[in-house]
């Protein structure tokens, strides 16, 4: 395995540091968070300068890569910007149209990544009666005589799913019972009539915000629906494995960054009549932040190589986010004890940051159910 970034890739990192740069200074940052969303302009800066098209299939419009290109993309746009950006669930949901719809779907989601708004598409999956237990929902849809469908039910913690102009909704077909196990996938513009959302409040991640998202006789059409009738949770699980995969890195970025500031600072802050930096307690901090942040790089590295060797990466899927996710919520755990009071405020970013790192442990998939689908595979690894 050769991890040396090509030059294409020291390109593209370096465009993207004179993007974050531009566009993402603290006062801009922390000005975002509390709207909720990020700047129009700093939302179309990035898709004009390409990014938004990296890995998208060429005949849309798209310039294809390697997924350790996008991976590159993802940890360094959240190390330089310091924070957690709507790109990635955009670039999943539109994903989900161009690989698995029509050229007609294709286009126009592209449109929407041409049109000026903060968000192009979201995903909506989990209901308050089903997360991880997805055979617990019962959002559905019903065929009428004319030939459309009546789109009824409720998701729940939608990233996006106030700002996206589409949402890409997986629903049961006909029958919301839990025995039933065909699910479709739909392409629904969020202002069609009977949809309706209600904002909810996080404690971190303020800048991709979750809602609720209510479905009220939706009227949906065979032109609407993604992919054949019945295999949209299959469709989905396809690229559950990578879009993990892009939480670790969007993770990494940011634990990078705490780890940026906090290193920095103990040169800086002098106690006792000497830099903190010489203090035993504090090094060990600095050491512990290290191991897992060259744990974590090593191995999401390791994995996307595999996936772009075109090897499974179910097993070694699981078992990075497992690891990753709570041990970078570490790092900025790390970080906030280096910086003490200081930390506990909005003074530095360490705080802010290791309240969206919380966050990631359970975006994807939780430690839990990483854990349950590691332990099945590591069971047939080893079955002799």
């Amino acid at each position: 395995m050769d991890f040396t970034f090509t030059d294409e890739q020291e390109l593209l990192i370096e465009s993207i540091k004179e993007y974050a740069d531009r566009y993402f200074d603290d006062e801009s940052v922390k000005q975002m968070y509390a709207n909720h969303q990020i700047s129009l302009e700093a939302a179309m800066a990035y898709r004009e300068a390409g990014f938004m098209h990296m890995g998208l299939p060429e005949e849309v419009g798209g310039i294809p890569c390697d997924k350790m290109t996008l991976v590159l993309m993802c940890e360094k746009l959240h190390y330089y910007t310091g924070c957690v950006l709507p790109f990635q669930t955009d670039i999943n949901s539109i994903t989900d149209v161009t690989d698995f719809g029509t050229p007609e779907q294709a286009a126009k989601i592209m449109a929407a990544v041409d049109a000026e708004n903060t968000s192009v598409a979201c995903t909506s999956i989990s209901e308050p009666g089903a997360g991880s237990d997805n055979n617990a929902m019962t959002c559905h849809t019903k065929k009428q005589g004319d030939g459309t469908y009546l789109l009824n039910g409720q998701k729940t913690w939608v990233t996006l799913g106030e700002y996206a102009q589409y949402s890409v909704v997986i629903a049961k077909d006909e029958d919301p019972s839990y025995e039933n196990k065909n699910y479709s996938l739909w392409l629904v513009k969020n202002d069609t009539p009977g949809l309706t959302t209600g904002t909810l409040h996080k404690i971190g991640q303020e800048i991709v915000p979750f809602c609720d998202q209510f479905f009220d006789n939706v009227v949906l059409h065979e032109e609407d629906r993604i992919g054949p009738e019945g295999e949209g949770w299959k469709l989905l699980m396809k690229k559950f494995e990578f879009e993990r995969v892009l939480v670790v890195a969007q993770a990494l970025g940011q634990a990078q960054a705490a780890m940026d500031d906090a290193a920095a600072y103990v040169s800086e802050r002098i106690a006792f009549g000497k830099p903190i930096a010489k203090i035993s307690a504090i090094q060990k901090h600095l050491v512990e932040m290290e191991v897992i942040l060259q744990n974590v790089r090593t191995q999401l590295y390791k994995t996307v190589w595999k996936l772009d060797q075109g090897e499974s990466i179910r097993l070694d899927c699981a078992l990075l986010k497992y690891y990753a996710c709570p041990h970078l919520t570490e790092v900025a755990n790390h970080a906030l004890s280096i910086y003490a009071a200081l930390g506990y405020t909005d003074e530095v970013r360490a705080g802010r940051i290791w309240k969206d790192l919380r966050g990631y442990e359970m975006a994807g998939g939780t430690p839990e159910v990483m854990e349950y689908i590691a332990g099945r595979q590591l069971v047939k690894k080893y079955q002799r």
